[in-house]
């Protein structure tokens, strides 16, 4: 995903004002943060429920706002905005306020026969104050998704929104400040200097999305004091077609993932495909037909392709396409529109592996195919490289899709499908290794901003000598026995025998 960190954008007088906030005035927001929710209202079922019914009618109210303000930043089509953006925030919400007394219940759990009598829980307390630092792709969903969870749990809040979205940034501003309580919850707008004035805080959590390079950043700073980070990025996201499979739903699906979500510009959207080189060219064939059908021969004058966030995005992905390794294996696409930041969907077939393209996310309309002698090749090619976000396969074989799941490590897999697997608020969302630490998502929302308090309840009975001195030859064996937790080996060892 992108950052809040990679760009200067120019500002407005609003934002200029704004540049103000500075470490002093972020210490001090913190102190406030923290004397609300060591007040504890925060803490109590009531509160937790009317933010988040709060949240769920900002959302109604706003939608066309939000629709606008998406479309004024990314030119993102009003259906993928509903879609992939109000309606998913709108699920949190359901999901939350439904499932919260369920998740704040305290879980209870077995004891040991070492500590008889005894009874145990485990009871889900809020960390404290936290800051959620969000991108710009889906800047509505980013940002306020985590917002369910650190509220849900029970924290006081401080989102910081992508500057790179600057309409939407401003409107989450002002219905957040509307909707809210902003005693407890609290947006920073701004970019590189503001994050950095924030960073320098002591939170109690840090949940960051966006890419590996500022992650870095975002986890020295929270290093300082300790703090835990939740860090969602992204990575290569490989997309493996076999051949013995419905093509035409396959590639709609691919396209699905890729040229319907951002245009490309989504962490877990197909970053390449592999395939075998026989299968290859059938495949290609299949692409060209629904991208036409989907976005007619002239895509970059479709309504429903978003565009390219900004001319630094632009550039960059022009950088990745005039490589010399791989100008040459452009088979469908390529068309760009520098003054209207437009990108065509664009396929490249049989792209070298060392070439600049397959050196990093592309975060972009462009879909490299490699290819190979037998598909069960794909996975050394997959496991060569860092863990990705998402792992897609196609096929109807079920060793392939045993082997697949048991030999690739991903956040998260989806087998004959794309990106999917986001929508399913009872599987856990998030990377590991270099494309995230942590997840979220439903109740893993919750237990992300969560600590989970292990209690130890005992009455005055059952005080046994055994853990006193004087130590003797009993105590010992019969300590080893509780240990142990067998009853045979206590009554063993209360009796002496061996």
């Amino acid at each position: 995903m992108s950052t809040t960190l990679d760009s200067h954008e120019t500002t407005s007088p609003v934002e200029e004002e704004q540049r103000a906030f500075d470490a002093e005035a972020a210490s001090l927001l913190v102190k406030k943060l923290r004397e609300a929710f060591a007040s504890g209202k925060t803490r109590g079922y009531g509160w937790r429920v009317s933010q988040l019914k709060a949240l769920a009618k900002l959302v109604d109210d706003q939608e066309q706002q939000i629709v606008d303000a998406l479309g004024n930043d990314i030119a993102k089509p009003p259906l993928e905005t509903v879609a992939y953006e109000i309606a998913m925030l709108k699920n949190s919400c359901r999901v939350a306020l439904k499932e919260l007394k369920h998740w704040m219940t305290p879980e209870k759990v077995k004891t040991s026969i070492a500590t008889f009598p005894s009874s145990a829980e485990i009871v889900s307390e809020p960390l404290g104050v936290v800051l959620i630092i969000s991108a710009w792709n889906y800047p509505f969903l980013l940002s306020l998704d985590p917002v369910i969870g650190a509220i849900a749990a029970g924290n006081t809040v401080v989102l910081k929104p992508s500057e790179i979205a600057p309409a939407t940034s401003s409107l989450m501003a002002k219905l957040l400040g509307d909707y809210m309580d902003n005693s407890c919850i609290r947006v920073v707008e701004g970019a590189v200097d503001e994050t950095s004035a924030l960073l320098q805080q002591k939170w109690d959590k840090i949940f960051y999305t966006g890419n590996g390079r500022v992650a870095r950043v975002v986890m020295a700073a929270a290093a300082k004091h300790l703090t835990p980070v939740v860090l969602e990025l992204g990575g290569k996201s490989p997309a493996v077609v076999d051949s013995n499979i419905n093509l035409k739903v396959a590639t709609r699906r691919i396209i699905a993932g890729k040229w319907c979500c951002n245009n490309g510009q989504a962490c877990i959207s197909p970053d390449y495909i592999i395939t075998t080189k026989d299968h290859a060219p059938k495949l290609v064939d299949a692409l060209k037909t629904e991208l036409e059908t989907f976005y007619g021969k002239n895509p970059l004058e479709s309504k429903d392709l978003s565009r390219i966030v900004n001319s630094n995005h632009f550039a960059r992905l022009t950088k990745l396409l005039d490589d010399d390794k791989v100008s040459g294996k452009i088979v469908y696409g390529g068309e760009k529109d520098e003054s209207k930041l437009k990108i065509s969907p664009t396929v490249l077939l049989d792209v070298p592996r060392d070439s600049l393209i397959m050196s990093e996310e592309i975060f972009g309309p462009l879909l490299p195919i490699l290819t190979v002698d037998k598909l069960e090749e794909s996975f050394d090619v997959i496991n060569s490289g860092p863990k990705p976000l998402a792992a897609y396969i196609f096929t109807n074989n079920k060793k392939l899709k045993e082997q697949f799941v048991g030999t690739i490590s991903a956040g998260g897999l989806v087998i004959n499908d794309t990106t999917l697997h986001l929508a399913v608020h009872t599987l856990p969302f998030g990377g590991v290794g270099e494309s995230g630490v942590g997840s979220y998502h439903g109740k893993f929302s919750f237990d992300a901003f969560s600590h989970k308090k292990a209690v130890l309840y005992r009455s005055f009975l059952g005080d046994a000598p055994v853990r006193y001195p004087p130590y003797t030859t009993t105590k010992l064996r019969l300590l080893k026995a509780l240990i142990g937790g067998g009853i045979l080996g206590i009554i063993r060892a209360v009796f002496g025998w061996s």
